[in-house]
């Protein structure tokens, strides 16, 4: 996969990042009293998640030709952990 492809996939996987918040708090607003703040507190970390993704992927745009594979690992391993989050998170509320 060269860079623009990388780059494409990327920006993809950020508005799927985006998708599952949005998910997260449609569902939020029809539940209880008692699980609003277990939603809160999932919402929270997905977007500290959704945070860092982002930062990885704009140094990733910005990244130079030799730290190219730096920037490409770093943001690869920041959307692993999203991707973790997600699993934890959703099978709380499933």
């Amino acid at each position: 996969m060269n860079k623009e492809e990388f780059k494409a996939k990327a920006e993809q996987s950020i508005d799927e990042v985006s998708a599952k918040i949005n998910e997260v708090k449609a569902k939020k607003e029809s539940v209880t009293e008692d699980s609003k703040s277990k939603y809160d507190e999932a919402l929270k970390e997905l977007e500290a998640k959704k945070s860092e993704l982002e930062t990885k992927y704009n140094d990733l745009k910005e990244a130079s030709e030799d730290k190219w594979e730096e920037a490409k690992d770093a943001f690869s391993s920041a959307s692993d952990s999203f991707k973790e989050g997600w699993s934890k998170i959703s099978s709380l509320f499933s």
